[in-house]
């Protein structure tokens, strides 16, 4: 690491410290935390009659050429800590200051929520969200997302390494409240002794997407044993969303490998539609194709399945995180190079994460090209009242730094093979 990474990173570490050791700021005002997390203006409501005109027109253009009844974020998490009923849980661990940098990581991720009461953290969650959405200019709908617990290859939960849980059930009693904006995701870990009944439940139900974060879960997608899962998720018509490359928004160093976007192949060979989350934009694997297996970047390894024709009309590419600040070279400039593929990209926020300020930098988008000094600045002003519109409108804005190539409008509605997501035939 640089002089100046380090001297960076000790800077940071220092201003979450102290900010750690405080209480939560008040709403107005932000603190060391939240200049991290939720550095926002003002609620989502107040933004039109605020909003400059440069800033109105972006948002004007990012929703011109698209088609609402069609557009679906595929990636927004629904998170809580259990305390109001919910069955959602988080690692004790987060918690506790015997893990500081993990306890000053979840501040950050509350802060970024808008989550000032802990005892009311699943409910401030939920409004929180509900009312981003209902402020947007433009609605489609958006797939909340279940995350089912650690297991082990026998098929036990292992709540030590669980980070968190969020219940099908929650996210289907939530969904069910606002049909009209959000699409409920189950997350079935396929260890799981009744993992076949819980598809079949969840089917009946008119649920058609499966979440996963392999590297969190500690699920090998390539594992023969789960050919028959795979097969009750294609009878049922189901899509697997599922992390591709490393992750590092929750704990997964033991089980990195199990994000390589080659261990796909086996639900794609059965006939499942499979969306990478992130286009693995993040990382090396192991390139499994070669006698040697040398590592390679992850991003190269996802181009690769993208391009196999036998995949086409299965595999698709979800964006969520392209923008964030580690990963604007190789995938972003890539995707922004490959116009062929875009039909087969879909759109995600993976909420709350652009609500993390620190994450993504409109100043170090300038810099790089992708973005004018006026774009940027507006980008920032549509951040301070509502960081999801903010997500939406930046991917519709960027462009490659030579060529001024963007993501298609295509890439933000849902593609005709993925309609029944929206309960279309």
């Amino acid at each position: 690491m640089s002089v100046r990474k380090t001297t960076y990173a000790i800077f940071i570490f220092t201003l979450l410290a102290l900010g750690a050791f405080l209480p939560p700021p008040h709403p107005a005002r932000a603190g060391p935390i939240d200049w991290l997390g939720g550095n926002f203006r003002e609620p989502p409501e107040k933004m039109n009659p605020k909003l400059s005109a440069p800033a109105a027109e972006l948002i004007r253009r990012a929703y011109a050429d698209v088609d609402p009844p069609r557009m679906l974020d595929f990636h927004v998490h629904l998170l809580g800590l259990g305390r109001q009923g919910t069955g959602a849980y988080i690692n004790p661990r987060l918690m506790s200051w015997k893990n500081p940098l993990e306890h000053l990581k979840t501040r950050v991720y509350l802060s970024a929520a808008s989550i000032r009461n802990l005892d009311d953290a699943d409910g401030e969650y939920v409004r929180r969200l509900t009312d981003l959405i209902d402020a947007l200019p433009v609605r489609g709908r958006f797939a909340l997302l279940a995350f089912d617990r650690h297991h082990t290859p026998e098929g036990r939960p292992d709540e030590d390494k669980t980070h968190f849980f969020t219940p099908s059930e929650y996210v289907h009693d939530t969904a069910s409240r606002r049909p009209d904006i959000f699409v409920a995701a189950a997350s079935v870990h396929p260890y799981r002794p009744d993992a076949l009944a819980e598809l079949d439940k969840w089917a009946a139900q008119g649920v058609r997407l499966i979440k996963w974060l392999p590297n969190s879960m500690g699920i090998d997608p390539s594992a023969e044993r789960l050919r028959p899962f795979y097969e009750a998720m294609k009878r049922h018509s189901m899509v697997l969303l599922t992390h591709t490359g490393e992750e590092q928004a929750v704990r997964a160093h033991e089980h990195q490998h199990l994000g390589n976007p080659l261990l796909l192949r086996l639900p794609l060979q059965v006939g499942v539609r499979v969306v990478m989350a992130h286009c693995a934009s993040l990382g090396d694997d192991e390139d499994l194709d070669q006698p040697h297996r040398p590592r390679v970047s992850s991003f190269a390894l996802f181009i690769r399945m993208m391009e196999e024709p036998a995949y086409e009309g299965l595999l698709y590419g979800e964006i969520s995180a392209l923008l964030q600040f580690n990963r604007l070279d190789g995938p972003l400039k890539g995707l922004l190079e490959k116009p062929a593929l875009h039909a087969r990209l879909v759109n995600g926020s993976d909420y709350p994460l652009p609500a993390v300020n620190y994450l993504v930098r409109t100043g170090q988008l300038k810099r790089l090209g992708y973005l004018q000094p006026e774009q940027a600045a507006a980008l920032n002003e549509i951040y301070g009242y509502n960081p999801l519109l903010f997500d939406y409108v930046l991917k519709r804005t960027v462009r490659h730094p030579a060529t001024g190539a963007g993501f298609a409008a295509e890439v933000f509605m849902v593609p005709p093979a993925l309609r029944d997501l929206l309960g279309e035939d």
